[in-house]
């Protein structure tokens, strides 16, 4: 395995608008991550196998239809339930402002809305995926 950081990015559910998910993708690319798109039409059980087994320190959500909170707290349940919960978990997408503090308390890490800039996105994520071996010990 590399020493990059290693974030899963995917949409979950019927959304397909993915143009700003692939790019913060390069973003994170051009930053320094491995970046394993997960792609369109996933469930919240395909993206948690996903980042289990390709050991990543992040997933990251992007959302635009509504359904974050109810596929978010799946997932952090899913992440727990696998003993995965030294995952961080990012989401970005439409998200209404009563509902990021609601996320937050899900577990997520960092929400990103429309007009969140690059420097702060890969600052943010920097400081949260600080410790490679919070989420699977290589040991």
């Amino acid at each position: 395995m590399s020493g990059k950081k290693r974030i899963v990015l995917a949409k979950l559910g019927l959304d397909c608008h993915d143009n700003g998910l692939k790019i913060v993708a390069k973003w994170l690319m051009d930053s320094g991550y491995e970046v394993i798109y997960g792609g369109v039409y996933n469930s919240a059980e395909s993206a948690v196998k996903m980042t289990i087994e390709e050991e990543a320190d992040a997933l990251g959500i992007s959302f635009l239809g509504g359904e974050h909170l109810h596929y978010t707290e799946k997932l952090i349940r899913l992440l727990k339930e696998e003993n995965a919960d030294g995952v961080k978990v990012f989401i970005g997408g439409v998200i209404p402002p009563p509902d990021v503090n609601a996320l937050m308390n899900l577990g997520v890490h960092a929400v990103f809305t429309p007009g969140t800039r690059r420097e702060t996105i890969i600052q943010t994520l920097n400081r949260i995926i600080q410790d490679r071996k919070r989420p699977f010990n290589e040991d």
